[in-house]
């Protein structure tokens, strides 16, 4: 088994020796095949490769929205293909916070009630909802918007009203594809900025991106290539590098800095 560590010491999600396989009529599509990682508490992950090389299929199953062929998948200690359809909603809604590219907002509901509506899901009570929605849009710096609809923000607003909707249950995990894909560079900066202030506040976020100007925004880059894990790379002089250069050390994992970056080479 090769599992590459988590850069601080404390996992909030592993995978060890996970396959996905799909059939697609009389033939087998081997979209992962064999990957095994930890992510940690406030780690900063992109998650990189070309099309085909199973890197959505990866952000699915991290999300909980699919689960593996074959291997192990834990979240926060519960291992995740022992978990009811039921159970995957719950972890989906409450523990993991969704932002699309395409932004999925709902066209005629405005900021705030978009924003609210995981929490109406959620069970939980009006007055309650209310507090913690006007929190998350006010997080995403949108207080004065709150009644407006999607047709009356720009592209980078309504990503950031899709970032509040996300974080509005305090998830482990900002699980963000291809966030900036429908922005213009400009306002692309701006929410990869907001990203950078949130993992600062202590969020936990794994990007899926085929951009290196967005990838370099994480702390620590994975590459995917043919269903497999091609390199793991801390940036130097990061948290996660100096915290994880020890652990990795201690666990036997080798640390070599490559191009201003730490490469975190997996072992058996």
């Amino acid at each position: 088994m090769k599992l590459v560590q988590a850069t601080n010491g404390s996992s909030t999600l592993s995978l060890r020796d996970v396959e996905k396989t799909y059939v697609m009529g009389s033939e087998e599509v081997h979209a992962l095949r064999g990957v095994s990682l930890e992510v940690g508490r406030n780690e900063y992950v992109a998650i990189m490769g070309p099309s085909g090389s199973g890197k959505s299929t990866l952000m699915n199953v991290i999300g909980c929205l699919d689960v593996p062929s074959k291997g192990t998948y834990c979240l926060e200690g519960q291992m995740v293909a022992d978990m009811s359809e039921s159970q995957l909603a719950e972890i989906r809604n409450l523990r993991i916070g969704f932002v699309f590219q395409t932004f999925n907002l709902i066209p005629r509901a405005n900021v705030f009630h978009n924003v609210e509506l995981p929490l109406i899901y959620g069970g939980v009570r009006r007055a309650e909802r209310r507090e913690r929605a006007a929190e998350a849009i006010e997080q995403v710096g949108l207080a004065d918007r709150m009644k407006h609809k999607p047709s009356e923000l720009s592209g980078g607003q309504r990503q950031r009203v899709a970032v509040a909707r996300a974080l509005v249950f305090n998830p482990s995990i900002l699980l963000a594809d291809e966030p900036t894909g429908n922005l213009d560079s400009k306002t692309g900066d701006e929410i990869m900025g907001m990203f950078d202030e949130l993992h600062d506040s202590g969020q936990t976020i794994i990007v899926v991106t085929h951009e290196d100007y967005i990838a370099k925004h994480a702390s620590r880059t994975i590459r995917l290539m043919d269903g497999l894990i091609e390199s793991d790379t801390v940036k130097a002089g990061s948290n996660a590098a100096k915290a994880g250069s020890d652990t990795v050390k201690a666990r036997n994992i080798s640390v070599k800095t490559e191009n201003d970056a730490v490469k975190v080479e997996a072992v058996s």
